[in-house]
């Protein structure tokens, strides 16, 4: 590992060396300000190189997400020819010139520098110079502490160890727990803000499943493993995963994912804003929507005193026929005898009617004999 990674060495100590160089002229160079700020800055140097790693990623994970109804299809066309269903596969990334290997280029790409990180913090912790990091900077060093734990300690090391880089056990673990903690914490969230905003929440594909599985290995990890790392690459790793959340942050609300949460949130930002023109098609459908809205309105619902009111004013017209009864046969002037019947009758009814509400009684005329 040494002989592979030895070059790395050499580039991660000089870039530490040369960053506690500058810090020294703040703090005081044995300070664990000075030592933990440039392990910091080590970290922002790395993740601004790998911004573009970091568009591919976000690139490669859209086109996975657009791929996984059409990968799903061909997993069930050809679940019983495994050969067959690879090939396919292979095909439709080729076909739309997906790689499912570039959304792990940025973590791929930073484990290089991690690890030789987390070796020469190593070199350190056994008293042994590594790269540029001479004697006396091996001195200055291991008298680093941040928040009274060593930077080369580990949640492991035993208390003598602790002691002889004059620290207690007890603020090396309460320490070491406190920021496996919070790396935890930062990954999850990091995680879950990716599944709830930013995913495209009109297709349900394995994908998402395993996302959400991610959401909880990862924080499980980084605790499992968290007690393993010295002080210092915590320092690295939860700056890292600190400014993964930042980073995603930013993307998401510029630049979301189509038919996520994000989307629909930053449309209608730029909607207020008036800096969003709606489609023709939208303010057709709109139109339509509206036209067929207005045609479903139901008629306003008369109160009980214009009910009562119309149904006296019929009542008060018993000669007056409906439309049915003129076309009734037998209506009109053909049937004299029938209509005067009818009339009689309508005029009785309409008498009963006014007494039942309350009008004027007709006056009887006697008849002549």
């Amino acid at each position: 590992m040494d002989t592979i990674l030895g070059p790395l060495y050499y580039a991660v100590s000089w870039i530490i060396v040369q960053f506690h160089a500058f810090y020294s002229l703040i703090f005081d160079r044995n300070s664990g300000w000075a030592w933990g700020l440039s392990i910091v800055s080590l970290v922002v140097l790395i993740r601004i190189c790998l911004i573009p790693l970091f568009v591919k990623q976000i690139k490669a994970t859209r086109n996975m997400q657009a791929l996984q109804p059409k990968m799903k299809a061909i997993q069930e066309r050809y679940k019983s020819d495994k050969q067959r269903q690879s090939e396919e596969m292979m095909k439709l990334y080729k076909e739309t010139g997906t790689n499912p290997l570039s959304s792990c280029l940025p973590i791929l790409a930073q484990s290089p520098f991690f690890i030789s990180l987390y070796q020469v913090l190593n070199h350190i912790a056994q008293g042994k110079t590594v790269g540029f990091i001479d004697k006396s900077l091996l001195d200055s060093a291991r008298q680093a502490h941040i928040f009274g734990a060593p930077l080369s300690v580990k949640f492991t090391d035993s208390a003598a160890k602790v002691e002889s880089l004059g620290a207690s056990l007890t603020d090396v673990r309460v320490v070491t727990v406190i920021m496996i903690i919070l790396m935890s914490l930062s990954q999850f969230y990091t995680q879950r803000q990716l599944m709830t905003k930013n995913v495209d929440l009109t297709v349900k594909t394995p994908f998402m499943q395993q996302q959400k599985m991610l959401m909880y290995v990862f924080p499980i990890m980084f605790a499992v493993f968290g007690i393993n790392f010295p002080v210092g690459v915590l320092v690295y790793w939860l700056t890292t995963n600190v400014w993964t959340l930042g980073q995603q942050m930013f993307v998401i609300r510029r630049n979301p994912t189509p038919g996520s949460l994000a989307f629909a949130q930053r449309q209608e930002r730029l909607r207020a804003k008036g800096k969003l023109k709606e489609a023709p098609a939208e303010v057709e459908a709109k139109k339509a929507a509206e036209a067929a809205r207005a045609s479903r309105q139901q008629p306003k619902r008369q109160t009980k005193s214009k009910r009562q009111v119309g149904g006296t004013t019929q009542a008060a017209q018993p000669g007056k026929k409906t439309s049915l009864e003129k076309d009734q046969p037998g209506s009109g002037e053909g049937s004299g005898g029938d209509a005067k019947s009818d009339q009689a009758g309508g005029s009785s009814r309409g008498t009963k009617a006014g007494q039942r509400k309350g009008g004027p009684q007709q006056p009887k005329h006697p008849t002549k004999k």
